[in-house]
């Protein structure tokens, strides 16, 4: 799914569109993987008839901690999956939220550098921090970017086409 045509300018278009690293899913995924299967079994154990009156109750409880797990998860995936980063012809966008939406846009005429950083993990992941450099602000960073060399090199391109003046030509 492409980014919503409704947040760009007349004639801007994506050059990437991205979500956050798949690892912000893997704790809450694997979580959520330990919790059913304890519950199923939790769920077993409270049915045996054998067990007397606290079997329903341990069924039941383990169900309602299964519950709290899964809405947790799922809240996480919602979270994931509303937040964008973009990089267009024209800026850098980045939004995130469902409720209450957040987001900056950064000119790329107004971007000074463009650094990534990434240690042994996210190395093997293949994602990283990506650092941005605006003319009039600290620096930001962007966590979990997937591909976060790639998208340093592309970004550092589109620098390079602005400031040759391509943009002008195209205008």
């Amino acid at each position: 799914m492409g980014y919503p045509k409704e947040m760009l300018t007349a004639g801007e278009q994506v050059v990437l569109h991205r979500h956050p690293h798949l690892k912000a899913l893997i704790g809450p995924g694997l979580l959520l993987l330990v919790v059913t299967a304890l519950g199923a079994w939790a769920a077993v154990w409270g049915t045996d008839g054998a067990r007397g009156a606290e079997g329903p109750v341990v069924a039941v409880a383990a169900g309602v901690v299964w519950l709290l797990v899964l809405v947790w998860f799922l809240a996480r995936l919602v979270k994931w999956r509303t937040t964008h980063f973009v990089i267009t012809d024209r800026r850098v966008m980045f939004r995130k939220g469902v409720f209450t939406r957040s987001g900056i846009d950064i000119p790329l005429l107004r971007v000074n550098s463009v650094q990534f950083r990434h240690g042994f993990v996210d190395r093997i992941l293949r994602t990283g921090t990506l650092i941005i450099e605006s003319a009039s602000d600290d620096p930001l960073e962007f966590d979990d970017i997937p591909g976060v060399e790639k998208v340093h090199a592309l970004l550092y391109a589109r620098l390079d086409d602005s400031l040759d003046g391509d943009d002008e030509a195209r205008a």
